[in-house]
This record gives C-alpha cells, structure tokens and sequence, in this order.
C-alpha cells in the first residue's frame, strides 16, 4: 500500500500504528512498558487493577501497557480472574479496527504536511537537527520524513525503539485481552482510533514541537527509569506512579497543554463513559493506559468523587 508524499516502510506503519496511536507521551510508555517486562508479582501484592461499584454494576479498571515482551504474561491471576466475571470489554480504541486500509490511509494523511510544506519548515532548527540525528542513528534517511507531522514523527522512532528493545503491540494487554473475549464477550470503544488521530493532529505546531522534543531528549533516560517504574506498577503504588508520570510536567511546565490534551481532558471523558457503565447492570472489564487511572485528576479519583465505591485489588 503506498501513500502519496510517504515513502517510510508501509509494513512498520502497519504492524506499530495501532500501538502507538494509543496517546501516551511517548518516554512514559517507553518507561512502563519496559519496566513490565520479565516481572512477576509477588503474592499479596496489590495490582494496578481497581473495582468499581455502584448499586446496580460493577467495573473493574485496569491499568494498561499497550506494547510489551510475551513474557509478562502470565498476569496476575486477580487481573484475569476479574476478567473471566465480566461480561463486557471496555477498551480505549478496539486493536481490530487498526488493520483497516481505510483507517491507516486517514491516519497517514493526517499525519502528512500538504504538499509545499515540510517538517523542517515547522520546527526549530535544534529540534530538526536531533531529530535527524536520531533518525540517521537508527539507519533511515531524513528525506523519508520530510512531509511527516512531528507528532507522527515522535511515534515513529518511539516504534523504531521498540524494534529495537525487542518489544511488540501484539504483545499489549490491550491486544491480549481482545483477543480472549472474541466471540465470547461483547467488545466496546472508550474512544477510537480515528478520535485519538484528530486529537494528536489538533496540537498547534509548538505544542507538536514540544512532544517530539520531548520524546528526543527522554530516550536516552529509558533504562535508568525502568527499575522505579517496575516497583509501581507491580506493587500497585499508584501514589509512586503518579510522582514519576507527572516529573516531566513538573520539570518542563511547557507540557501542561499536551499533559491537558493527552491525559487530563481525556481523563474526565471517559469516566464518563465508565459512569453509564456503572448505571446499567452489565460487569464491565476497561482497560485504559496505567497514566490514565493516576493522581487527582485520573480516572479513579474522578470515580470516587462522584460517591462511586473503588476497591484497588
């Protein structure tokens, strides 16, 4: 399949797109996801898996990586047992849906400068010169980008990282538990890819320059976070995870809009989409990115402030 004005490997964008379409800022999945791999959890250890009740329904939220190594699995046997009670499969966008042509050709237009226009002629010229220095790192010519959005660009080497660490979207929970309820479980979408395309396409040309700067200059810190990330997680400290997901906005305030776009105002839709869950009958099973579901403005927060009972298991 070819795309006017691409001309970057079409059988990558295909295997890494729905993955990384799936918003976290891109060092955040990176650090999560390598942190997970090769662990187990320890007996009586919390997970990063909550219950939510109402008077009529329950909800179990789970906090997600989106790529991984096969060997994190098994999962936590409360995680699956949660999963095997309930009735219905909550996801951020269904991985099915990502192997459309039609969906893959929108999202590589959106993610293209029109013709006359290029990635260096919107960015500075510190941001352009890193980013083709990492991309020339990683074997590819920086022709291959030049009508590439700096948005898509962030995700691409993040993929390319991936490659590189061994790691794989067909490994991500997201994937793992979709393919368990096929046939067996109705599957429904928070969101959708095509929502998540329009909103990272709506970032202002310095909010994208801030996102892959971003993701440049958090590559090189990927191994040394992993080991704090990995204790979070497993251990189900939420209050961990949350000082380590919000260090970047703390040390570089530019990224609140992005933090907003990315985390804060999906956050609060799609709770609201759990809360017409918890007021029908159904046992639902989400499964959202881990950022989601932390700190004041995360997903069970906003749950429980609305006088919804939430158990972390």
């Amino acid at each position: 399949m070819k795309t006017e004005g691409w001309s970057y490997g079409d059988d990558i964008l295909r295997k890494y797109f729905w993955g990384n379409v799936l918003p976290l800022i891109a060092v955040l999945t990176l650090l999560v996801t390598t942190a997970l791999a090769g662990e187990k959890t320890a007996v009586g250890q919390k997970s990063f898996l909550w219950k939510v009740k109402s008077l009529s329904a329950t909800v179990y939220i789970l906090g997600s990586v989106h790529v991984a190594k096969a060997d994190i699995y098994p999962l936590a046997p409360v995680i699956e047992k949660s999963f095997a009670g309930s009735s219905v499969l909550a996801l951020e966008a269904d991985p099915a849906k990502a192997k459309d042509d039609d969906l893959l050709q929108t999202m590589m237009a959106s993610a293209s400068y029109p013709q006359g226009e290029s990635l260096k002629g919107h960015l500075s010229a510190k941001t352009y010169s890193l980013a083709e220095k990492e991309v020339e790192k990683i074997g590819l010519p920086m022709e291959s980008f030049e009508r590439t959005r700096p948005w898509f660009l962030a995700m691409t080497i993040e993929s390319l990282e991936f490659m590189r660490l061994g790691f794989d979207p067909a490994n991500g929970i997201d994937v793992h538990f979709a393919a368990e309820a096929a046939g067996k479980k109705r599957i429904v979408e928070l969101e959708s890819f095509a929502y998540q395309i329009r909103m990272l396409n709506g970032f202002s040309d310095r909010d994208q320059e801030l996102f892959l700067l971003f993701t440049l200059e958090d590559l090189t810190n990927l191994r040394e976070s992993t080991d704090e990330m990995m204790r979070a997680w497993r251990s189900g400290d939420a209050k961990s995870m949350e000082v380590l997901l919000t260090r970047p906005i703390n040390e570089t305030p530019q990224l609140r809009p992005i933090m907003d776009k990315i985390y804060y105002r999906r956050n609060v839709e799609m709770s609201d989409k759990i809360g017409q869950f918890l007021r029908n009958r159904d046992t639902v099973f989400v499964v959202v990115g881990a950022a989601h579901l932390v700190g004041k403005e995360g997903i069970i927060e906003i749950l429980r402030g609305k006088g919804y009972t939430v158990e972390q298991l």
